[in-house]
């Protein structure tokens, strides 16, 4: 008699042929295919929960090795959770239409398909499922899929040994809830607020999309006043020098039209209050926080990661403005210098950045210093706080408060966590990812949809994966934290059961950040790997 792990790979590539064989089927025949498809399909979850635990290791090992396309769909629907409640139907239903080979990685084998991937993550909306209570604290109602999440005891029989681990350091919190009911299912020191290195991101993150929606675009601007004109920082970031030469070309359009073909250049900084330079001095991991710079200050051309900055960015900026005026035909005279811009001056041109849901997206996959700085600024400036260190942080704690998120002891020293001063608890981690997982909080999705994908994509691209093989990869998504000593992992796994959990696990006193980084990974994949529920017969 085959085993259970063969009846699953059986059944999957059952749904795989006739996948295969549906793709050729004309438009009008589609949705009896996949109706068909999924009728084969929906056995596997079943058979998924009877299988003993290194069945289901096995399985998922073959999982995490799927090509990028795959982790592409995978992760869509991690997103969306196995509640979905309509959010993802189009996307859903797009990946389960493509071509069946969409998982053949590069040298021509074959991966999972993407309605295999789908049918195990939960059911489309109207196949079934209950309203909850709400991701967070009842903030909206949410779909809850039928099956249910880990039990408490369970998931601490399974996690506890591996916080345990000497590599962890001396201080270790962990927090891991049900997404869909926002629950808490395991805590040890869940309360308790320490360091949170490059997790905070996910507080400042939350509190910009929440303070100013996620359509929401940074405008840098160009006034003018006879013969005077003034580029004004707005406080993006991400300016490039494309973005200047199109501000220039309309502003020396503008110019031309009245007859001025010289003009006086000054730059406008006062958007932002209070020190440029964060707390940790000169660093490759940030540039002076201005409202005016060109590509966050890089002296090279990388657009991410630690990087040689100008020590006048704002400087380098309004130069390149000058030359490329130049080029368009209207010169300069002298040296742009800093000053605010005429109340009575006119508007000659602007450019807007991304939408803040974009950068975010950004901020969060790769771990975005400058962007960070920047978006806790934003909330700053749309609560009606000094756009310095010390505003941002009143405004994003004051912003959260409003969401009921759990503030006791936390402290926001800066947007990007490279100040240690910063303190955040995982009970406050979690509950972030969940209201950014709420259906009912669309504008918060550029949360769950920019975190790194284990294995894959930005700060988690070099994890998961290699000859370490773990079976979080393409199925972890997680914002990373590092300092010295301080190592921290928070983010959402869909277990092996389809229910989707967040999770935050902080450490503090590690001595090797790999090992702490190797033992993080651990916790988060055993999550994905673990239904982690008690046998009937317990107790």
């Amino acid at each position: 008699m085959p085993d259970t792990a063969s009846k699953v790979r059986d059944t999957a590539n059952r749904a795989y042929r006739a996948a295969s064989r549906s793709a050729g089927v004309a438009r009008r025949r589609a949705g009896v295919a996949v109706r068909s498809a999924d009728t084969v399909i929906r056995g596997i979850p079943q058979r998924w929960r009877e299988a003993a635990p290194q069945q289901r290791q096995t399985i998922q090992l073959a999982a995490g090795s799927a090509a990028v396309g795959l982790a592409v769909a995978l992760t869509t629907v991690a997103a969306a959770g196995p509640w979905d409640s309509g959010q993802r139907t189009a996307e859903r239903t797009w990946a389960a239409e493509q071509r069946p080979d969409s998982g053949t990685d590069h040298d021509g084998r074959t991966g999972l398909t993407a309605p295999q991937v789908l049918a195990e993550a939960g059911p489309l909306p109207g196949a079934g499922g209950t309203k909850g209570g709400g991701g967070a604290n009842g903030s909206g109602s949410q779909r809850a899929d039928k099956v249910p999440p880990p039990t408490a005891s369970a998931l601490a029989d399974t996690l506890e040994p591996l916080l345990e681990d000497d590599a962890l350091g001396a201080v270790r919190h962990a927090s891991v809830v049900d997404a869909v009911t926002g629950r808490q299912l395991f805590a040890q020191g869940s309360g308790e607020t320490a360091a949170p290195a490059s997790t905070v991101k996910l507080a400042t993150a939350v509190a910009a999309l929440t303070a100013r929606g996620e359509n929401h675009r940074i405008a840098t601007r160009v006034v003018g006043k006879g013969d005077h004109v003034t580029l004004v920082g707005g406080g993006d970031p991400t300016l490039t020098k494309g973005a200047l030469s199109d501000l220039a070309e309309d502003t020396a359009h503008t110019l031309r039209k009245r007859g001025v073909r010289k003009v006086t250049l000054a730059y406008d900084l006062t958007r932002y209050t209070g020190t440029e330079q964060h707390p940790i001095g000169p660093n490759e991991n940030l540039a002076l926080v201005t409202p005016l710079m060109l590509n966050e200050g890089r002296l090279d051309k990388s657009d991410h990661g630690p990087a040689a900055r100008t020590g006048d960015p704002a400087g380098q900026a309004a130069q390149e403005f000058a030359d490329r005026l130049s080029e368009e035909g209207v010169k300069t005279t002298g040296t742009a210098e800093s000053r605010k811009a005429s109340g009575s001056a006119r508007a000659l041109a602007v450019h807007k950045s991304a939408t803040l849901g974009a950068l975010v997206e950004r901020m969060l996959t790769n771990s975005d210093n400058d962007i960070a700085e920047a978006l806790a600024r934003q909330t700053a400036l749309a609560k009606g706080e000094p756009a310095s260190f010390e505003g941002a942080g009143r405004a994003v704690k004051s912003t959260l408060k409003r969401l009921g998120l759990p503030l006791k002891g936390v402290k926001f020293a800066d947007g990007s966590g490279l100040n240690r001063a910063d303190r955040v608890s995982p009970a406050l981690l979690t509950q972030l990812l969940v209201r950014a997982a709420d259906p009912d909080r669309p504008t918060l999705r550029p949360v769950i949809t920019g975190l790194p994908v284990a294995g894959f994509t930005g700060t988690l691209d070099a994890r998961y994966g290699g000859e370490r093989g773990e079976p979080g990869a393409g199925l972890v998504r997680a914002k990373t934290g590092t300092l010295t000593g301080v190592n921290t992992l928070a983010g959402t796994v869909v277990d092996a059961d389809g229910r989707m959990l967040a999770f935050a696990f902080m450490t503090t006193g590690t001595v090797d950040a790999n090992a702490a980084q190797t033992s993080l990974d651990r916790l988060a994949s055993t999550l994905a790997n673990c239904g982690c529920r008690d046998s009937p017969s317990a107790g």
